[in-house]
This record gives C-alpha cells, sequence and structure tokens, in this order.
C-alpha cells in the first residue's frame, strides 16, 4: 500500500474511531438512543453548534468536553498530515519533471524508441545492455509510466509531431526506432525524423507486410515484420535447431545461456591502431580473446571470414563475436587511442 493511501485511510480511520467511541459514550452516560448520541458526538466534533440534543448532566458535559479536545486535536494532526501530503506529491512532481528535463538536455548520441509496448521495452533493455543511452516516448502516461520507474529520460507527447522530435533532440541522435503498434503512425514517424535528420540510423517495426515498402520509402534503415520473423525463427527451430542455438548465445535471444557472448561491430577510424595493419598483425584474437567474423569495407562490400593477410583500413567495420566485456574493451581501447590523438592534434 502506498503511503499517500495510507495517510488518507489513517485520518479517516482517526475521525471514524472518535466519531464511534462518542456515540457510544454519550448512549452509556446519559442513556440515549444511538442515533441521538451519534448526532450529538457529530455536532460536537464538527463545532458546529446547533444546541444540545437534551440537557447533558455533569457526566454528559465531561463527554462533550473530551470529544471537543480530541475532535480539535484529531482535525489538526489530519489537516498537518494532508497538508505535509499535499507538498510532498507537488515537489516531486515538480522535481521529477525537473530531473527528467535535465536527463533529456544531457541527451546527445542516443536512441530514441518510439512506443512502449511489449516490443519497444524489449528494444530498450537490449540496448541498455551495450550502455546506449535511450530515450522513450510514447503518448499514453500509462505505458510511459513503465520508463519513468525504470528511470528512463521519457516523454509523453505525440511522437509523429517534429516538436516532439524536436524535444527528443533527435538531430543530435544516433538512431530511432519506431515500434508503435500503428503502421500509419511509424510512417509518420519515420519520415519526419528523417527529414529532421538524414543520417539516423531508423529501424521501424512492421504489423503487416503491406506497410514494410511504405517504411522503406519513408526512409527506414531495417524494417521487421514480427510474424515473418518469428515464422522464420519457428522454421529455423525445426531444420537447424543447433544453429539456432548457437545464434541465440550471441544474440538478444541468449539471456537463458550462462555465456554472455554477443556479436558487436568495431569501427576503425582514421587513428585507430589497427588501420593498415593486417589481421594478423593486430593480434585480436590474442589480445582481446574474440573472433573476428566479417569485415565490412568502407566501400561497402562485406568480407566473411576474412584472411589472416587482409589489411584493415580506415572505415572498415570489424564485426566480430566474444565475450561482451571483452568486446567493450576491445571498442574501448580503440575509443581511448582516437581521442588520444585527436587530443594531441588540438
Amino acid at each position: 500500500m502506498r503511503t499517500p493511501f495510507k495517510r488518507i485511510v489513517f485520518v479517516l480511520g482517526l475521525m471514524s474511531a472518535l466519531l464511534a467511541l462518542g456515540t457510544l459514550a454519550f448512549h452509556l452516560v446519559e442513556g440515549w438512543s444511538l442515533f441521538d448520541s451519534f448526532y450529538m458526538t457529530l455536532m460536537t466534533l464538527t463545532t458546529v453548534g446547533y444546541g444540545e440534543v437534551y440537557p447533558l448532566s455533569t457526566a454528559g458535559r465531561v463527554v462533550a468536553s473530551t470529544v471537543m479536545m480530541a475532535g480539535v486535536i484529531a482535525v489538526f494532526i489530519s489537516i498537518g498530515l494532508l497538508v505535509d501530503l499535499i507538498i510532498k506529491l507537488e515537489l516531486a512532481d515538480y522535481f521529477g519533471r525537473r530531473r527528467r528535463q535535465l536527463m533529456l538536455d544531457k541527451l546527445n548520441n542516443h536512441y530514441i524508441v518510439c512506443g512502449a509496448g511489449r516490443v519497444g521495452r524489449s528494444v530498450i533493455r537490449e540496448l541498455q545492455k551495450s550502455g546506449a543511452q535511450v530515450l522513450l516516448i510514447d503518448s499514453s502516461a500509462e505505458r510511459a509510466e513503465w520508463g519513468i520507474k525504470e528511470g528512463i529520460p521519457t516523454l509523453i507527447a505525440d511522437a509523429t509531431q517534429d516538436e516532439t522530435l524536436r524535444r527528443a533532440h533527435v538531430e543530435s541522435a544516433k538512431g530511432l526506432v519506431a515500434a508503435i503498434s500503428s503502421d500509419a503512425e511509424n510512417v509518420y514517424v519515420t519520415l519526419s525524423a528523417r527529414v529532421l535528420n538524414p543520417s539516423l540510423i531508423i529501424s521501424a517495426r512492421a504489423s503487416h507486410e503491406q506497410a514494410e515498402e511504405k517504411l522503406r520509402r519513408a526512409g527506414a534503415t531495417t524494417v521487421l515484420t514480427p510474424y515473418t520473423f518469428i515464422g522464420h525463427r519457428l522454421a529455423q527451430s525445426m531444420l537447424r535447431p543447433d544453429v539456432l542455438n548457437f545464434l541465440d548465445v550471441a544474440s538478444a535471444f541468449g539471456g537463458a545461456s550462462d555465456l554472455d557472448i554477443v556479436t558487436e561491430q568495431v569501427l576503425v577510424g582514421t587513428n585507430s591502431p589497427l588501420r593498415d595493419r593486417t589481421l594478423e598483425q593486430a593480434h585480436i584474437r590474442r589480445a582481446y580473446g574474440v573472433i573476428v567474423l566479417a569485415v565490412k569495407r568502407a566501400s561497402g562490400g562485406m568480407v566473411f571470414s576474412p584472411a589472416a593477410d587482409m589489411r584493415i583500413e580506415n572505415g572498415d567495420v570489424l564485426i566480430a563475436i566474444g565475450e561482451r566485456s571483452k568486446l567493450k574493451q576491445m571498442a574501448a581501447d580503440v575509443k581511448v587511442q582516437e581521442s588520444g590523438s585527436n587530443a594531441a592534434r588540438s
């Protein structure tokens, strides 16, 4: 039971207890009926001042005085509790909004997830596993409450509106996921985001196959249809169960495995220590214990199972598999040397 509800129950319980005790006291001391005793207690507690129901004896006046004093004390206690509750709720709401705004202002090179449904929440969890900054947008306050409770920067707004995307700093975002249940809204979000940030990576969900082409034309980089994807996985689980199990271990579906193995991509920059060296000279496997599965050339071609004498060039992307911590260390080492070289030049 939450604290606000407890306080309200306490106040109601306190007043009800005084009313019941006063009614019983007048009934026993004065011999009045329960209704007359209740009426007299209610007038005394509320200080209405209609007058006594019947003339009071000395004992009755003692009861009335006790009820008056207890009533005044109870009223002050109740007012104090309720005012304190209101102030705390108002301050919590104010500082909560301010904290969320500060979180929004600090976002840069982040990922925007539109839609707090099951798909959107799953995307956010996976992005957080990789240490990415995430912003959630949903028009439903009820669904968005999940993101607020999880400490995720959240906007309760319509993601199809340009102003909402600007508030989400889409111009400085790295990627956007359109995971709203409505295909039409996903198309609007994709189109608006592409106009505001032409270099943005956009992944969209399509509930129907007919919407896939529309989303691509609107500017989506990747479009996934959940039903088609599930159908493909079910078929693979029948035809190639061991292959599928391995892929699950190296993907977001490997949560049930004790091995924290993932597939990651590492960009080779201008000042990367891997640049202009062969895979054999880079000693990637020996240094980090990861395996390079493929190399995406800066020219756009993809080389699978690259040979040891393949030379790594500026702009290449290494697709590697290994333990999450070791892949992060590899990416961090490259980034640190990149940053160090840039600082030296400046």
